[in-house]
């Protein structure tokens, strides 16, 4: 039965009984005997091919696998890029309302400081700016929870410009996941390239 369906071994088999059946009636007719119905002769085949179906183990053909795998990889390419998608989506809302929280934060921590934002030790804004002071100053003050990461780089240390230099005009992700400057409140999230509607992650 192997590499035969069920139905096409039971009607195989089926019709090998009948022809048997009669050839054997034909030969031995005249001689009194008795003979099963066809009906019988039917019934017993179909309980063969149960049995047989019983006792066979079925396995993927090397033409099923191949379709099977054919089909898996359609899915894939389908699946995948949306389920990238939505990873990107999601970083993308969690960089700008990150920013948003930052931003208020560091507006927040000027107002009361006498227009000084952090970053400065002693609050002194004739002194070097230091990511550790910023950092200090905003988790300890409660201005915020932690510190945030860069949802794209996982990376949570700033790059602090001092008051004389110029603020970059690219993202640097070696030095870190935001660029601050505390001289003019300015803080981006350092990252290249664009979003998915085209806006450049250094301009959120």
């Amino acid at each position: 039965m192997e590499g035969k369906h069920p139905i096409t071994y039971f009607f195989a088999k089926t019709q090998v009984n009948i022809r048997r059946y009669y050839d054997k009636r034909e030969r031995e007719k005249g001689k009194g005997k008795k003979y099963k119905s066809v009906k019988f002769v039917v019934s017993t085949s179909m309980r063969n091919t149960q049995d047989q179906i019983r006792k066979t183990k079925y396995a993927f053909s090397l033409v099923e696998m191949i379709i099977m795998v054919a089909i898996l990889g359609i899915l894939a390419a389908i699946v995948l890029p949306i389920f990238q998608g939505h990873i990107t989506k999601a970083k993308e809302a969690a960089a700008k309302d990150t920013l948003r929280i930052l931003r208020n934060a560091i507006e927040l921590y000027a107002a009361q400081h006498n227009g000084v934002p952090p970053g400065y030790p002693d609050d002194d804004p004739t002194s070097t700016p230091m990511s550790a002071v910023f950092f200090e100053q905003m988790v300890r003050g409660n201005y915020l929870s932690k510190r945030p990461k860069n949802p794209f780089s996982g990376k949570i240390r700033i790059q602090v410009i001092g008051n004389a230099e110029t603020f970059p005009t690219e993202p640097d992700i070696d030095t870190g996941g935001w660029i601050y400057q505390p001289a003019t409140k300015t803080i981006k999230l350092n990252w290249p390239g664009t979003d998915s509607e085209g806006i450049t992650y250094f301009d959120y």
